[in-house]
């Protein structure tokens, strides 16, 4: 066969992801604070942009109705649609029942939550100021003293200094000894227990400067993982002592601080603002809307583009105008886009979720993305990206989208699913209320869930039971036969 060169013509079909597309997808996966990160930095970059006063921190403050020839578009975008798939639910013509319900509450306190001069002044000083105040009576070296006021700073809230003393001396530019010196000077303050670097070096701390630390003791704090675990033989093995003394020096330890740094007040932290909010408007309508508080607010300065239309610009000049201003009108049209996709997935879970907004966490029904996905005719990666980093306040609490999304454990004999948060919690509260006495194994907890129509094996119980952080069975018949 001979060999040769060939033009052809073929066609076919492809998916391709657009500069505009990529960008959409981008914004929909961010959280709110993060979005108001990327729009700032757009805002920086594009002359027409501009970022509205919103309460998730914006700082350009623009007024409320626009100046002829602007285009306002308002990150909540529209309302969810009636009389879709996703069930009857009893929607405003705008989202402003949010803002209604906390000027409400403004007002029915009294006006804005200032506190007095007094109460201002008088609060008590942090943990780090608390330290930093205490070195300078502790030591006549200027340097040793300035090195312990720079480890302060690597304190945690409660109280540890977990750094080894070898990163510690790297990212400082000190020595190892110099190191240690300034973590000995800075353990001298108090509360007794500051610096440690775990919680057998806290507790040795705080027994030291009652002059506890005896033998028996130390290894006992060595052993902490056998007393979490209630191993009393072990325990007493391995400190040499019986019964009576070894229950004297758990005594001890329970009467010590764990958290020395715990009583100072926290670092401000910075609260999650919902982004959609679901409340009852009847005995069975539910009202979902998107938290305009909580969206940033962009505006697209038309008139300034239709100004620079006008001025006579050169070429290049009017290529580079058109290319922001359709940058601005594309990002623009993403924000509203995100809005309504995290407006229509939120109305597919709760029209899914009725039962938990009546009845709680324990009425919660097994979701997964697909059924969003197929409710909503939107890809299960976009209804992955619409819940992502995304909360909803409820009757019950502000819950992370996420939450409502549980995989389903099969019913007994042809019972309804259910789901697994559902059962997590059904296994929390058993173990909450067994008796001391008669502490409940995996395989009885699973005979209980059997008998209400649960059928779950035991490592999923052992699994579930786990993962919320609770002891087994033997653990904690030790652990309340030492209480008693």
């Amino acid at each position: 066969m001979a060999l040769g060169l060939r033009l052809d013509v073929r066609q076919s079909q492809s998916l391709v992801l657009t500069p505009q597309l990529q960008q959409a997808i981008r914004l929909l996966q961010l959280s709110n604070q993060e979005l108001v990160g990327t729009l700032q930095s757009e805002v920086a970059e594009n002359p027409f942009l501009e970022l509205a006063e919103t309460s998730v921190g914006v700082a350009a403050a623009k007024p409320e109705r626009p100046e002829p020839g602007r285009e306002p578009v308002l990150s909540p975008g529209p309302t969810a649609s009636t009389g879709d798939s996703t069930g009857d639910w009893d929607q405003p013509r705008a989202p402003v029942a949010l803002d209604q319900q906390l000027h409400s509450k403004r007002q029915a306190s009294g006006g804005d939550d200032l506190r007095s001069l007094e109460e201002r002044f008088s609060e008590a000083p942090s943990l780090r100021e608390t330290l930093r105040r205490q070195l300078g009576m502790l030591s006549d070296d200027a340097e040793l003293r300035k090195l312990a006021g720079d480890l302060t700073d690597w304190v945690d809230d409660e109280g540890y200094l977990r750094e080894a003393d070898t990163e510690i001396a790297r990212r400082v530019g000190a020595s190892i000894e110099r190191v240690a010196e300034a973590r000995g000077l800075l353990q001298r303050c108090e509360p007794t227990g500051i610096g440690a670097r775990d919680l057998a070096e806290c507790l040795a701390l705080q027994l030291a400067e009652r002059d506890r630390l005896d033998p028996a003791m130390r290894r006992l704090l060595d052993n902490l993982p056998l007393l979490a675990r209630a191993d009393w033989p072990a325990l007493l093995r391995l400190c040499a002592v019986d019964r009576e003394d070894l229950e004297g020096m758990v005594a001890e330890l329970k009467a010590l601080d764990p958290r020395p740094g715990h009583h100072f007040p926290a670092e401000p932290t910075t609260a999650i603002l919902p982004d959609i909010v679901v409340f009852r408007t009847g005995p069975d309508h539910w009202r979902i809307e998107l938290n305009s508080d909580a969206l940033p607010r962009l505006v697209v300065d038309g008139a300034y583009y239709a100004e620079l239309g006008k001025a006579g610009l050169e070429l290049r000049h009017k290529e580079f105008v058109q290319e922001r201003y359709q940058n601005a009108t594309w990002l623009a049209k993403a924000l509203d886009q995100r809005s309504r996709t995290i407006l229509k997935v939120g109305q597919a879970i709760f029209a899914r979720q009725r039962a938990f907004l009546a009845d709680g966490p324990k009425a919660l029904r097994p979701l997964v993305l697909r059924d969003i996905a197929t409710a909503t005719g939107l890809h299960e990666s976009t209804v992955s990206r619409a819940t992502n980093q995304k909360y909803a306040a409820t009757p019950h609490g502000t819950f992370p989208l996420k939450y409502f999304f549980s995989t389903a454990i099969a019913g007994k004999d042809g019972a309804a699913d259910h789901s697994a948060e559902v059962i997590r919690q059904k296994i929390k509260l058993m173990i909450q209320k067994e008796d001391p006495q008669a502490v409940l194994s995996d395989d009885q907890i699973v005979s209980r869930l059997g008998a209400d129509g649960i059928v779950i094996a035991r490592r999923t119980v052992a699994k579930y039971r786990e993962a919320m952080g609770i002891a087994s069975s033997m653990q904690r018949r030790r652990s309340k036969a030492m209480a008693r």
